[in-house]
């Protein structure tokens, strides 16, 4: 029993709450235009939670071989699971179950596109080429917070919409950009501890590119542009008034922001920001979700 708990927790469980969140938007949106096919919707989910449990694992797998893992500083939300460089497992079963995990999710991929067209392509490939290719190369090229953001962003709400749909639509493409634009800050923020020994070991992300005191502004602007971009696609009508609910989040930016700004180059007193972030991604996906699903019965 203890074994396998060790094995859960090398898939870094606690994060994983962000697929079924983010996955919602798309069905969301789904909803909102009539569509739903439930065997779809948990065969879509459960593919989506392989993948991320694949790049989760799998960048433990990688930051432990670079000796990333022995140089950073851990905190609840970076650093690492931890495991590997504890010894608590080994590191090549590891690479497998992150393949496994990959290829289950690959497979899964493959009844869609045979169910419902090639067309799913264009959001399958870009999404597992992600998935293997973060640690080793797009954290090296300063666009690992691009990439996750249009993983769990758009990419992510127009695959769960096109399992209900049979198409790729606009609405889920215009609420996919919320949860993408958080979840890219979510990374980046996550990266401000780890400078120096991402540097060691070659990585290349905005943080480093900027220093820890313009990437804080930056931080900023891209809160405040999350909330500017849902104003206006309610304004311009590509997506539904209700969606105006994800603005009760703002007092959480306001303090996550606030953090960031005034202790970037002090991790410990950094660490509550983070934790407002965490919680500013999840729960204005949630509200954008529920905004659209809403917005059925109006």
């Amino acid at each position: 029993m203890a074994r396998l708990r060790v094995w859960l927790l090398e898939t870094r469980p606690s994060f994983l709450l962000l697929t079924p969140i983010a996955y919602s938007v798309g069905l969301a949106s789904a909803l909102f235009e009539g569509y739903s096919r439930p065997l779809n919707t948990l065969l879509g989910l459960l593919g989506a939670l392989l993948a991320h449990i694949s790049v989760n694992v799998l960048n433990d797998y990688f930051d432990y071989k670079s000796g990333l893992d022995l140089r950073t500083r851990r905190t609840p939300f970076s650093g690492g699971s931890g495991i590997l460089p504890e010894g608590l497992l080994d590191p090549e079963r590891v690479y497998l179950l992150g393949l496994g995990a990959l290829l289950v999710g690959f497979l899964i991929g493959v009844y869609f596109l045979l169910t419902l067209g090639l067309q799913l392509l264009l959001i399958l490939i870009p999404a597992a080429l992600t998935v293997y290719l973060y640690t080793t190369h797009l954290s090296r090229w300063y666009v690992g917070e691009l990439f996750a953001g249009l993983n769990f962003g758009p990419l992510m709400s127009l695959g769960a919409y096109y399992l209900q749909a049979g198409r790729i639509g606009g609405m889920p493409l215009a609420a996919g950009v919320v949860p993408g634009i958080l979840v890219g800050t979510l990374l980046f923020l996550n990266e401000f501890p780890d400078v120096e020994a991402d540097v060691g070991v070659g990585r290349r992300n905005l943080v480093i590119l900027l220093g820890r005191r313009r990437a804080s502004r930056l931080y900023a602007l891209l809160i405040a542009s999350t909330y500017l971009y849902l104003i206006a696609s309610i304004l311009v009508g590509s997506l539904p008034e209700p969606c105006l609910l994800t603005l009760v989040t703002l007092p959480i930016a306001y303090r996550a922001v606030k953090g960031v700004l005034a202790n970037y180059d002090e991790v410990p007193s950094l660490i509550p920001a983070m934790a407002s972030n965490v919680l500013l991604v999840l729960s204005a996906t949630a509200l954008t979700a529920l905004g659209l699903a809403l917005a059925v019965l109006l």
